[in-house]
């Protein structure tokens, strides 16, 4: 406790309020409410006995704190949510995803209002359907508005275009908007039609089906299969969108359902949205929070999900009671501006909803441990297996594998492919063109790509700068022995270097008779063939783009003229030889280092 502190802590107020804790830098890292602020402040720097691991060490980042006062703890709810919300403080549990789900806008204050999606939901009168979980879902529903409703969709001013008299658009024609710009739709025949719109896309689809049935049967007596075939997967469509409601026992119910787990040190919140009696949707939130309490969890994410203009409910079902609750049901209420009704149901269905709700999170956790499980043994943990195989010291970060390419000893090339903790690092490639008669030597294709690479590597070139933790070349013994020697040359011997053998998948190890064999299944294999293969795919597009070229160069050293350097500029303007040949003479001109000349010289050449 600095002196600042310990004079401000005499003159805190008994009233209720929001404090924000700053560091040396001025920073933000803590923001919380209080009934009271002078016990509530005061507590983080008496005794540390009764602190968490996290609370003591916040204190001792906090250099600096501010107060402000409110009239009730509702208010100091809606303060404290806006500046987590503002500064998002490294000590307070967190949102990790800041999600805005798209709703559909009606303003029906409007003559001829336009069907919109948008991702905030505004205090305008206006009419918001939604929160749409699946983008692939509304994109579903927004297709079938458009085929069956011929509502509007355009933003042109009715006003005007009914002045000047304007012909409706193709939209019109097609059937897809009933024209209302014309001046012969009626505000009440419009508004019944988008009555019907908001009550498919709440989910009374038996009008729109059994339209498309009728559809669908005349189609097929007409021998119109194309047609048929199309309106039944339409139906189909429609009725996945229905099924995909799972109806519950709770009657014309409006509630959202919030359970929390933890598992292996992650933390979810999972969400289930219940309107009319039927599940619409779910989704989770990962939780910044470690070794926080499951009430202190929920109530930060109630706090900061409620915070972002999301639509409360009239009633919030949970599994796990967050601090506090009457306060905060008494800050929902306020945010919806009705009465929300926030509890932990002990039996019946609400119960039952709830009880589903957290063994959803629990699967969601166990699923995303196990593809996270996965990902480690493809990865860090098969890297960690070779290690062991290979008999190193330490696991290998950082590989870098090289691999040639040529066509019968000709455009010799050569790839560094780099893998960092198991996954590609694009950057870190490298392709280098063989400057050495190699005449399709491998050995001697290696050697100096090898050379070229380290010699970078001594010069500080920031590009090679970084040494690898495992250097690996495609080919058996003979590859290896080059690499070892090279190593050697530039005093880097300690770098553990293999050979992989594309034709048995065997491992060539320094100082060992027989290869290594490793089962075909195994994760450290997977993870030398990726590398390998990205290697040889990289060299191979290196090479063919080189052969291209030179195939291009040498047609134009045909045409008078054209010089290296207008050769150079006509390959980077147009790669191949279709491209110029198809080219006008106006468009070979506007190449750089071209001139009117020289672009009729390469056009007549070509016709």
């Amino acid at each position: 406790m600095n002196e600042i502190i310990e004079e401000k802590l005499k003159l805190l107020p008994s009233a209720p309020g929001v404090y924000r804790m700053y560091n040396a830098e001025g920073e933000v890292i803590y923001v919380g409410k209080a009934i009271s602020l002078k016990n509530r402040v005061r507590q983080y720097f008496q005794s540390s006995k009764n602190h968490s691991a996290k609370v003591i060490a916040m204190v001792q980042h906090i250099a600096d704190f501010e107060t402000v006062q409110v009239r009730s703890e509702a208010e100091a709810l809606s303060l404290e949510s806006n500046l987590i919300k503002q500064y998002r403080p490294k000590y307070n549990v967190l949102l990790k995803d800041d999600k805005h789900f798209p709703y559909i806008r009606i303003d029906l204050k409007q003559d001829y209002p336009r069907i919109e999606i948008v991702r905030r939901l505004k205090k305008d009168g206006a009419r918001y359907l939604g929160p749409y979980l699946s983008a692939s879902a509304l994109r579903e529903s927004m297709n079938v508005v458009r085929d069956y409703y011929p509502v509007r969709h355009c933003k042109k001013d009715l006003s005007k275009a009914i002045a000047r008299r304007e012909r409706p658009c193709l939209m019109y024609h097609v059937g897809k908007c009933c024209a209302p710009c014309s001046g012969k739709v009626s505000r009440t025949y419009y508004h019944e039609m988008l009555q019907e719109v908001m009550s498919f896309l709440n989910g009374d689809t038996k009008p729109v089906l059994a339209k498309l049935r009728d559809q669908m049967q005349q189609a097929s007596d007409g021998l119109n299969f194309e047609k048929a075939a199309y309106l039944r997967d339409r139906i189909r469509a429609i009725e996945s969108l229905e099924m995909n409601q799972v109806v519950i026992g709770t009657g014309h119910a409006e509630s959202d359902v919030f359970a929390m787990g933890r598992l292996n040190g992650a933390v979810l919140v999972f969400a289930l949205y219940v309107r009319d009696g039927k599940v619409i949707g779910t989704e989770k939130f990962a939780m910044d929070a470690s070794d926080e309490q499951d009430a202190d969890i929920m109530e930060a994410f109630l706090k900061q999900y409620y915070g972002e203009d999301i639509p409360v409910p009239r009633e919030i079902l949970v599994h796990t009671l967050p601090e506090d609750p009457e306060a905060l049901a008494s800050w929902l209420s306020e945010q919806a501006g009705r009465k929300v009704r926030l509890h932990r149901p002990e039996r019946g269905d609400k119960r039952k909803l709830t009880d589903l709700c957290y063994s959803n999170c629990m699967d969601a956790l166990e699923k995303d441990a196990e593809l996270q499980k996965r990902a480690w043994d493809r990865g860090e943990g098969a890297l960690a297996q070779l290690s062991s195989v290979l008999g190193l010291d330490s696991v290998p970060r950082r590989l870098e594998c090289f691999d040639n390419s040529h066509m019968q000893g000709r455009d010799t090339v050569a790839s560094m492919v780099v893998f960092t903790e198991g996954e590609p690092d694009k950057k870190a490639y490298r392709r280098f063109k063989i400057q050495a008669e190699a005449g399709g030597d491998d050995l001697v294709a290696m050697r100096e790509v090898l050379s070229r690479r380290f010699e970078r590597a001594r010069d500080c070139d920031p590009g090679f700068s970084e040494l690898p933790d495992l250097l690996i070349v495609d080919g058996g013994a003979t590859q290896l022995n080059v690499a070892l020697e090279v190593l050697s040359e530039f005093g880097l011997s300690y770098i553990p270097a293999i050979g992989l053998a594309e034709s048995h998948e065997v491992i060539y190890v320094p100082g060992e008779e027989e290869p290594v064999v490793l089962p075909r299944n195994s994760a450290p294999l997977h993870v030398l063939e990726r590398i390998r293969d990205e290697a040889h795919r990289f060299a191979i597009t290196y090479h063919r783009s080189l052969r291209q070229k030179r195939a291009l160069f040498s047609v134009l050293d045909e045409i008078p003229g054209i010089g290296e350097k207008r050769k150079r500029a006509l390959f980077d303007a147009f790669t191949t030889l279709d491209a110029i040949r198809s080219a006008d003479i106006d468009t070979l001109a506007a190449v750089p280092d071209m001139t009117r000349s020289s672009a009729e010289a390469v056009y007549q050449f070509f016709h």
